[in-house]
């Protein structure tokens, strides 16, 4: 009942024949009846080997027999008679068949004989080539509250699968290919998704998170049998900041596959919901995902969830259970829609494609590792448990090997093919024994022969072993009621944590979890520390809170290189920030940028909740003011039960290991308080969970969660509950903000000279008006506040500016260095007088002498110091200053020369007197006056208390 099509590879071989394809070679396309030839991914719909430009593949090697002989039905392959290729003899691809076969059998091997059946050809391809591609087909499927349109048939004609996806003006384009080369058995599903969101319109390019949704999802409701690799491609065409394109991508995702001829099971879909003022919406827009306090990612099909992921501000569960299932009835509208799309234009499933070991194989591996997997299994240690386990897959590959079932050169149909051949040879090859042939009459008795043992591909080999091995796991944990460290379902491993490890470091946290363990430390810096993060948006944005994840190869005990993060980091990294996120305080409470890295040391299931409960302690010992305390918990289930002698009732399990993860049907991460969720992460093994089964899981790991919480409060040494003395320290002021550009100055040559001249390490300046200052000491800090506190300082009509006398000597250093009221330049109208750096006032030549003066260049120049007072701000903001308020009244200044019997030549010389120096003139005016130097210091003690509180 199948269609065995052969097709022809004619590699050129320029030595033998320039013009003509030398050496010929067979690809093998499994099909069903009505399926048509399968087109490989890409533009083309074939893989192309990079380096000769060949069809990728060479003799293609399906999970079985590529060849059906028999006597009839040959198929004739059109090659030229005049090729010398073809008439003469060539060495057979099949040599290292023939090594296993009789040698009549491996004889007659070189007959290949292809049973063909007639093809039926869909109406999108027709023969005579004048309809190739499928009709362009549009639908609008509801989308939330609103509608997408669904396109297909007028782009990606080649792929498998191809659709466009319309929301707004949001655009998503994605296609499927399916490869027709088989990859080899592997315990990895053939899965690649590649999301990239292309910003030909916004001018930007970045990779996406949407892949691992893509990926999540996708696989459970894909026959794991197929191991033909599956290959997403999506890419956002256009954006127009409203609505968001992962989910859409995701959706796209799921209509692609489902037109395409990949054996998916249902169709699926997912979903966005919000939680707005107490009101779920599905699909929201950027806008209104602003004032959400939840962002549930769900995706599934029309009776069961197959994935879920999200963040939330500490959510109870049974919110959270009730946003779940209105995103699963928002799945379900737009699965049925794509079901009738489905049915109207969809490519017809390569179900023969799927081809499962033979169960046979399961056999002979339960009948001779059952015993040792049973009690390997009881190893609570996973290093030792791991390499039994490794010994006895080894020991099983041996024994199969040694009685001739295994082999490394056949695919895993090699049984098949083998009995074929000796099949073909009973009928074209007869043997005649001497003595049993009669006159008239030819009667022929074959020599019985022994067939040889069925032969396993030693692929098929391990992934049965392992298929076996998590049988024998799971059947453990529901007959025993134990799992393999002898916990109970609900258990949770003995946990320790210490906090303070790292001297140097601002905080440190060590947390264990039985063989799982997270070292996180917490730096804290200021905003240019924080981490920028390229959007669809044309508005840069910056996280001040982020954490890096590592797993390097260490943790699980196996030697390797570590390099640039990968998906899966990037993945376990984003859920552990966003979890954290909820409990840090605002940047006007704790302004500085937070970055936590966990590195998995050792990892036996959870890692990453586990990088949740160490980040906390981390932040906690780093002296962040934080709002509580909050842990993760990995859940795991096993569904069906009663194939392992329970009751049917699907088993949950706490805090999972490796291997549970491994052998179970789900992987659940919740992480929060015993208050509420902040982040959650599921997606699972088998076609979907009903939603009774995860409202009991998230109760369970509520339990869950206190419990660890509990255990979290006895670390020892406990985190540091202020800020470590290494940290820099930041101080934030408010200017106006039309005066940031002073302090920026032309090309930022003004903020450089700051940060030189006061020693801090850098000043971040906010367009709101908002200064920041981060620095190691507080006298920089103090330096550089008051160099800021004069450029941006708003003066008040009365406000006094005067020189400070004391110099070197100065009580106050640091007013004597910048509060000094220098001419900067003279004009025959006054002078202009630099009150702080970067401000000056003019001082008219009216207010420089209480007498007439006929030039302000007789008495004054550049770069004399002068103290004087702001009398007037006009509508432009210039400033108008006095010398002469400062200086004495007429009559007083009369009696004081008087007194000192030199009258008007005193009265003269102090009212035309150049100011060059200030200690000078105070001298020259303690020496002439009877109240000596006492008055004048206190004069002076005055002064410099005045100067203290400007600004």
């Amino acid at each position: 009942g199948e269609n065995r099509l052969l097709f022809c590879n004619l590699a050129p071989q320029t030595d033998k024949c320039p013009s003509f394809p030398s050496s010929l070679s067979l690809y093998y396309f499994s099909s069903s009846l009505e399926t048509p030839p399968v087109r490989n991914p890409s533009a083309a719909g074939m893989l192309a080997n990079p380096s000769t430009g060949a069809l990728h593949g060479g003799i293609s090697r399906p999970r079985s027999s590529p060849f059906r002989l028999s006597s009839s039905h040959c198929c004739k392959l059109p090659v030229s008679p005049t090729c010398s290729r073809c008439i003469g003899p060539r060495k057979s691809r099949s040599r290292a068949l023939s090594l296993l076969l009789p040698r009549k059998v491996a004889a007659s091997f070189g007959r290949v004989r292809a049973s063909v059946q007639d093809h039926q050809v869909p109406e999108s391809v027709a023969v005579d080539g004048a309809q190739f591609f499928p009709q362009y087909v549009s639908v609008k499927i509801p989308y939330g509250d609103r509608e997408i349109l669904v396109e297909t048939g007028h782009m990606g004609r080649q792929a498998s699968g191809a659709v466009m996806v319309t929301d707004g003006e949001t655009v998503v384009y994605t296609s499927v290919c399916l490869d027709g080369v088989p990859s080899e058995p592997s315990d990895f599903f053939p899965l690649s998704v590649h999301y990239q969101e292309r910003f030909s319109a916004a001018g930007r390019t970045r990779s996406s998170l949407a892949d691992s949704l893509i990926g999540h999802y996708a696989q459970p409701c894909q026959r794991a049998s197929t191991m033909k690799l599956r290959y997403y491609h999506g890419q956002v065409l256009s954006y127009d900041s409203l609505h968001p394109p992962d989910v859409l991508a995701v959706t796209a995702a799921g209509i692609a596959m489902s037109l395409s001829e990949v054996p998916n099971t249902k169709p699926i879909a997912g979903v966005r919901v919000g939680l707005i003022d107490d009101k779920f919406i599905v699909n929201p827009t950027n806008k209104e995902m602003e004032n959400s306090v939840l962002d549930l990612v769900l995706a599934g099909t029309d009776s069961a969830i197959l994935m879920i992921e999200g963040y939330c501000d500490f959510l109870p569960e049974e919110k959270l259970f009730e946003a779940v299932k209105i995103g699963q009835d928002a799945v379900r509208l737009i699965c049925n829609e794509v079901a009738a799309l489905e049915a109207k234009c969809g490519k017809p499933k390569m179900l023969d494609a799927i081809k499962l070991p033979p169960p046979e194989l399961y056999k002979h591996v339960e009948e001779i590792a059952g015993n040792e997997l049973a009690e390997v299994l009881q190893i609570s240690n996973k290093i030792p448990r791991r390499k039994a386990i490794s010994a006895l897959e080894k020991k099983v590959i041996g024994i199969l090997t040694e009685e001739g079932y295994v082999t490394t050169i056949l695919d895993s149909g090699a049984a098949e093919s083998t009995l074929d051949l000796l099949e073909e040879e009973d009928e074209d090859d007869e043997v005649i024994v001497d003595g049993e042939v009669d006159e008239g009459d030819v009667h022929i008795k074959p020599i019985p022969k022994e067939l040889p043992p069925q032969l396993f591909l030693e692929g098929d080999v391990k992934l049965v072993f392992k298929e076996v091995s998590s049988k024998f796991l799971r059947k453990r944990i529901v007959q025993g009621g134990k799992r393999s460290d002898g916990r109970t379902s609900n258990g949770i491993r003995p946990i320790d944590a210490r906090c303070g490890l790292l001297p140097r470091a601002h905080g440190s946290a060590l947390f264990t979890r039985g063989e799982t363990q997270a070292l996180a430390v917490t730096t804290l810096g200021d905003r240019q520390m924080a981490q920028r993060v390229d959007n669809l948006v044309d508005i840069e944005e910056f996280k001040r809170f982020y954490l890096q994840y590592s797993f390097p190869p260490s943790s699980v005990g196996e030697a390797g290189r570590t390099g640039a993060p990968n998906r899966r980091e990037i993945g376990h990294g984003m859920l552990a920030e966003r979890a954290l996120e909820p409990i840090l305080p605002s940047e006007d409470i704790f302004p500085y940028t937070v970055r936590v890295e966990s590195t998995i040391t050792e990892s036996n299931g959870s890692s990453s909740m586990a990088s949740v409960c160490g980040g906390c302690l981390a932040l906690q010992d780093a002296g962040v003011p934080v709002k509580c305390s909050i842990a993760g918990i990995a859940m795991g289930m096993v569904l069906d039960t009663k194939e392992f002698g329970g009751d049917g009732t699907p088993l949950i399990l706490s805090d999972i290991t490796g291997a549970e993860d491994a052998s179970g049907d789900m992987d659940f991460k919740v992480a929060g308080n015993e208050d509420g969720i902040t982040a959650f992460q599921m997606d699972i093994k088998v076609g979907g969970i009903p939603l009774p089964v995860m409202r009991d899981a998230l109760l369970q790991a509520r339990e869950g969660r206190k419990r660890i919480l509990a255990e979290m409060l006895k670390c020892s040494p406990p985190p540091s509950s202020k800020l470590s003395k290494y940290a820099p320290l930041i101080h934030i002021m408010k200017v106006d903000k039309e005066k940031i550009n002073m302090i920026i100055g032309p090309g930022g040559k003004k903020v450089k000279s700051i940060i030189e001249e006061s020693g801090v390490e850098s000043i971040d300046m906010q367009d709101n008006g908002i200064v920041k200052i981060t620095a190691k000491d507080l006298s920089s800090i103090e330096k550089s506040k008051s160099i800021i506190s004069r450029l941006t300082m708003v003066p008040t009509i009365g406000d006094i500016f005067r020189f400070c006398l004391w110099n070197s000597g100065c009580l106050f250093p640091v007013c004597c260095k910048i509060r000094n009221c220098e001419i900067k330049s003279v004009a025959p109208y006054g002078v202009f007088v630099e009150i702080a750096p970067g401000r000056e006032g003019l001082c008219h030549i009216s207010e420089l002498t209480s007498t007439y003066l006929p030039k302000a260049e007789d008495a004054f120049k550049v770069g004399d110091k002068v103290d004087v007072k702001l009398i007037e701000v006009n509508d432009k903001g210039q400033l108008r200053l006095s010398r002469k308020a400062l200086l004495p009244d007429q009559a007083s200044s009369g009696d004081a020369t008087k007194t000192s019997n030199s009258g008007k030549k005193v009265q003269k010389k102090s009212a035309g007197i150049s100011a060059k120096d200030g200690a000078t003139v105070s001298k020259e005016k303690s020496k002439k006056s009877s109240g000596g130097g006492s008055s004048t210091l206190i004069e002076k003690s005055k002064l410099v208390n005045g100067e203290a509180t400007i600004g």
